[in-house]
């Protein structure tokens, strides 16, 4: 019996015995409640004009941008996240194959580059586009909108730190050098430098470079280099000065590259070094993250922004802002946790014309017995509106003294109320009213003293009844659900854990696949299961 010759580089031939083992039509094997149809029919019904924009020229025989955007996305439903996996994916998979549409599987250069330099300058257009689709359905309200944020970490390696308070105290003891070589320099030359300021910066320095120069060629000096040869005077101070001139630089553009962060990674500078939950040395490790905001309505996430803030407080105006300006609707109830309450954000939300859900920071002390028990705190006080003073525990005024006023890192001004008592010599409760043990004032001589912004603490009593009602209670278990859901969605379900691209504008493009991933999968689900126009989860009745 003729045996089958296998060694021979095409594989093909060894199979010339048999019968086509696939079918013609790979296109029977997806089941009709497929996902990737449902992906298929969708991209379709987009126009992604500024995403063919971005494109100089498309060949023929090249997969379109609309071709390489599904298979992005349903790259990403799948938790397939390398270029090259993807690339695999494309000349096995059906599914693949089935979006391509007959056209040659992209390289993994193709389809990183894709998201690089094409997806990445049209991200949130792109999510605006896909939010207003699901709106146009009836799949997500338009009403309220829960926000929260989680941080994931960066492509950038984990040990290239640099620290902004390290940088500038290495910049003010080279400061003091050039000083000390300026001195040297009046004594040794017999010149004088005149400069503006405090110290001396980069155009003074060159200007001492040019007198160097100058002495340098009237006396004839020539350089030299190598063993063996003695420099002279003038040649280490020259030498000396440009050593100065490249520090200095580079701790300026160190220093600029930070900005109001105080950290950035040497290998992603977009990324700054943030605490994250995922601890491998369990040690409080910091390591360089993004700060990733949802904002989520009926379990879609119909808008999302990246911070280099390791706090949301700040993040809320711009978040709220950008996706204004990127959607045709306007939300009206603002729901989110307490790492969102402040002063600025209560009054931004108010002037934009919507209402704040935030839970208040103090919101779960406030049920303790123990906070309540505290004669100190402002909250447990009497207070006197007409006459505008408190009452402490011993029956003591504490009255108004003068008004401070503060401005935040964002420029906002806030107005503090200064209140203090005059009677608390003799006081039996001043050690329980007055805290403070690293005080380096004596007991004896200290009162009591209460800060109080006025407007901060009406917004947050009109912000606590909202929460507190059927409908703020109902939205704030919704907040929990969806916002928190959809972190457990992408981290958890779609085992996304650490950006894959380096750079502000290619963590944003990802997030929005994971977003958009994340919304057809949800999609999908909420059809298979009869569960469309679903917009809130409605509160178990008690008996």
């Amino acid at each position: 019996m003729h045996k089958t010759k296998i060694i021979q580089k095409d594989y093909s031939l060894s199979s010339m015995n048999y019968q086509l083992k696939l079918p013609f039509e790979l296109e029977v094997l997806i089941p009709d409640d497929d996902p990737v149809r449902l992906l298929s029919a969708f991209v379709e019904e987009l126009e992604l004009t500024d995403l063919y924009r971005s494109y100089g020229k498309i060949k023929k025989d090249q997969v379109t941008p609309r071709q390489m955007f599904k298979i992005v996305i349903y790259a990403a439903m799948n938790h397939i996240y390398s270029s090259r996996d993807i690339e695999t994916a494309c000349k096995r998979d059906i599914n693949f194959m089935y979006l391509l549409e007959g056209r040659p599987a992209p390289d993994h250069a193709t389809i990183a580059r894709f998201l690089s330099l094409h997806l990445s300058q049209c991200s949130k257009k792109t999510l605006a586009e896909v939010t207003e689709m699901l709106y146009s359905l009836g799949e997500i309200s338009g009403i309220h909108i829960f926000i929260d944020g989680t941080k994931i970490e960066s492509a950038a390696n984990r040990y290239t730190f640099l620290w902004k308070k390290a940088v500038t105290k290495h910049q003010q003891r080279l400061c003091q050098k050039i000083a000390v070589f300026v001195e040297e320099c009046e004594i040794l030359y017999g010149i004088r430098f005149i400069f503006n300021g405090k110290k001396f910066g980069l155009r003074t320095l060159k200007k001492i470079q040019k007198r160097l120069y100058k002495i340098k060629e009237e006396e004839g000096i020539v350089f030299v280099h190598g063993i063996g040869k003695r420099k002279s005077q003038i040649q280490k101070s020259i030498e000396t000065l440009e050593e100065y001139m490249e520090k200095l630089k580079e701790y300026t553009q160190k220093i600029h590259l930070c900005g109001d962060r105080n950290s950035y990674s040497k290998t992603d500078p977009d990324a700054t070094f943030m605490r994250m939950k995922e601890d491998h040395m369990q040690n409080g490790q910091l390591k360089p993250a993004y700060n990733l905001q949802h904002g989520v309505d009926s379990e879609y996430i119909t808008w999302l922004d990246v911070t280099q803030r390791p706090t949301d407080t700040r993040t809320l105006i711009p978040f709220v802002k950008d996706m204004e300006e990127h959607l045709s609707f306007h939300y009206r109830d603002i729901v989110a946790d307490a790492g969102y309450e402040s002063e600025e954000n209560y009054l931004f939300l108010e002037e934009n014309g919507q209402i704040a859900y935030i839970k208040p920071n103090n919101y779960e002390q406030s049920k303790k017995r123990r906070y309540k028990q505290d004669i100190g705190r402002m909250e447990n006080m009497t207070y006197d509106p007409e006459q505008d003073h408190y009452i402490c525990f011993n029956g003591k005024k504490i009255v108004w003294k003068y008004d401070r006023k503060e401005k935040t890192a964002t420029g906002y001004q806030r107005t503090t109320s200064v209140y203090e008592c005059s009677e608390c010599a003799g006081c039996p409760y001043k050690t329980k009213c007055i805290k403070g043990n690293n005080s380096k004032t004596p007991m004896e001589e200290r009162v009591k003293r209460l800060y109080v912004s006025k407007t901060m603490k009406e917004k947050r009593r009109e912000d606590l009844e909202r929460i507190t009602s059927e409908y703020g209670t109902q939205l704030r278990m919704n907040r929990s659900i969806q916002a928190e859901g959809s972190f457990a969605d992408v981290k958890a379900d779609m085992a996304f854990r650490r950006y894959t691209y380096r750079g502000m504008d290619n963590v944003t493009a990802q997030s929005v696949v994971l977003a958009i991933a994340n919304n057809i999968n949800k999609l999908h689900n909420k059809i298979q299961n009869d569960k469309t126009g679903q917009h809130l989860f409605e509160l178990k009745k008690t008996a």
